[in-house]
């Protein structure tokens, strides 16, 4: 205890601060990289005009709140009054579009990533880059305004996504980390920039319209985990600490997204690793070697946090619908007055499911509560569908639920494994499918046919990876790559447990996975058919 008070009052902590969709977070960690204080704040996104956005209110309420429970977790545990950090770094959800004109006012309320409005711009700019580029990403939303028509766009001067607004409010840099620069606009991997041929072939798109502005010239600027990206201003401590306690000067490390938080936070950052978080929604992320020989809709190109180019397969529905099955057994239990554990619940069902077939007994489901552009479904109608001929019980029941979670996500990871050849050395799972042990990481091995890790904790989760991006910036040694920061200071003798895929749960998923494919058939009819 005193060792860590000494650490707090000389400066000797990082400090990272994640704004996720529904929780803004802030984790203190010591030299060991252990989370040694946290505070969060709830929050939810808004429908406005259409529009899913957060007011700037929202965001700097939840900035400070955040971080004033983190100080007086401080003072709580430590009895010290946070007064400097050794270094700081921002996070948020990634993609998303806020622009800014030359006075530094808003224009348009934050545009989310949440909002699917950017269809034709998103069509557009894939078939002129060559390159996908998701509904999401910030080019799109800025296009897609000059598809519109929209007025504000000829006096745009600046545009970023949340966690580069953030940063340059608290430093004055107006500056983003690689990673969450890639789901801004294409980047040239060797060059770790964007890319220089997309962003004239934009401009050209764009010139008779008569901009006063150049893409690169609105655009932050691109920087690698390491490199230090300004300091806290006095005006941004006393945006960030009410009290007035906290120092300005503190270095600040490139903002980041969430999908680069979330690999720091895993170990994933090297060439044929990756991960993949399972809870709501589902994605992985995989390291490539190479670039990929096509272009797939279902496949979104985006970066580590020290640049190197990853594949991330994103797909909406994962564990809800499997949640709700099992809510089902507890209200059969609770009629019967039994008192229900939903701990051992899950567990006694999740491992029922290692009973079943292998290729889950000719059953069939669908958790798509919402549309699945993967399978190319656009609304969510969760399905349960059996043949007469089928193995109905609860084993083989369970099973199709779990595997039909990792369903969508399959589909697009064989196009990385099978069409692209991509090669996986390692995958670490985390998210709620994983907590019951053993379980969600066989079914996943199986499906990727790639050995699966499950750590007991990937700390606190991308605030974590945060806080651990602002260490290696201010703690690495000269020459010392970001992978071997993670791998030799942060993970070492943390590799957690390992499990290779059995060759029967491959096959069988294989069979369970053609099953899936052809039944998106009847998944279409249920659409067309139950309102």
């Amino acid at each position: 205890m005193n060792n860590i008070r000494e650490m707090i009052e000389n400066g000797k902590t990082s400090l990272g601060i994640e704004f996720g969709s529904t929780r803004i977070k802030a984790v203190l960690i010591d030299e060991s990289h252990a989370p040694i204080a946290s505070g969060d704040h709830e929050w939810e996104n808004r429908l406005d005009n259409g529009i899913w956005t957060y007011t700037l209110d929202d965001i700097w309420n939840g900035l400070r709140d955040s971080y004033t429970k983190l100080a007086a977790d401080v003072k709580a545990k430590y009895d010290v009054t946070l007064t400097k950090v050794g270094a700081i770094g921002f996070s948020a959800m990634m993609h998303g579009y806020m622009a800014f004109d030359k006075e530094n006012n808003l224009l348009v309320p934050f545009r989310t990533w949440r909002n699917g409005t950017t269809g034709p711009a998103a069509e557009a700019l894939t078939e002129l880059f060559q390159y996908n580029i998701p509904l999401r990403w910030s080019i799109a939303h800025l296009y897609q305004a000059i598809l519109n028509g929209e007025d504000h766009v000829k006096d745009v001067a600046y545009f970023t996504t949340l966690a580069g607004y953030i940063h340059w409010q608290l430093t004055g840099e107006k500056v983003l980390g690689v990673g969450d620069a890639s789901g801004m606009f294409p980047i040239d991997v060797e060059a770790k920039d964007f890319d220089t041929g997309m962003i004239q072939k934009f401009d050209e798109l764009v010139a008779d319209k008569g901009y006063p502005w150049k893409l690169k010239e609105i655009m932050p600027k691109v920087m690698v985990a390491g490199e230090n990206a300004g300091c806290l201003t006095e005006e941004g401590a006393r945006l960030l600490d009410e009290s007035g306690n906290l120092e300005a000067g503190i270095p600040v490390c490139p903002p980041e997204g969430d999908a680069g938080t979330g690999m720091a936070a895993t170990n994933s950052v090297a060439k044929r690793t990756g991960n993949v978080s399972a809870g709501t929604s589902v994605f992985a992320m995989i390291v490539l070697e190479n670039e990929l020989k096509k272009v797939y809709p279902e496949i979104d190109l985006v970066t580590t946090p020290d640049g190197s180019l990853v594949a991330m397969v994103h797909a909406n529905n994962c564990t809800s619908d499997l949640n709700a099955w099992v809510g089902i057994f507890r209200e059969f239990a609770e009629s019967f007055g039994i008192e229900v554990d939903m701990n051992q619940l899950f567990g006694t069902l999740y491992n029922k499911a290692l009973l079943g077939d292998a290729d889950c007994g000719g059953l069939l489901a669908y958790g798509y509560l919402s549309g699945e552009n993967i399978t190319g479904v656009a609304e969510g109608r969760p399905l349960f569908v059996r043949s007469p001929k089928s193995n109905f019980n609860l084993a083989n029941f369970m099973r199709v639920n779990l595997c039909t979670a990792l369903g969508a996500i399959k589909v697009g990871m064989d196009l990385l494994l099978k069409e692209e050849n991509v090669a996986i050395d390692s995958i670490l799972g985390h998210g709620g499918l994983f907590k019951t042990k053993g379980v969600g990481q066989k079914l996943l091995a199986a499906a990727i046919n790639a050995p699966v890790s499950v750590m007991e904790t990937a700390g606190e989760g991308g605030p974590w990876g945060m806080a651990l991006l602002a260490s290696y910036m201010v703690n690495k040694e000269e020459g010392e790559s970001l992978e071997d920061y993670l791998s030799k200071k942060v993970f070492a003798g943390n590799e957690g447990s390992k499990m290779d895929p059995d060759p029967k749960d491959v096959e069988g998923f294989e069979v369970f996975i053609e099953r899936y494919k052809k039944g998106i058939a009847i998944e279409q009819a249920a659409l067309e058919n139950l309102v």
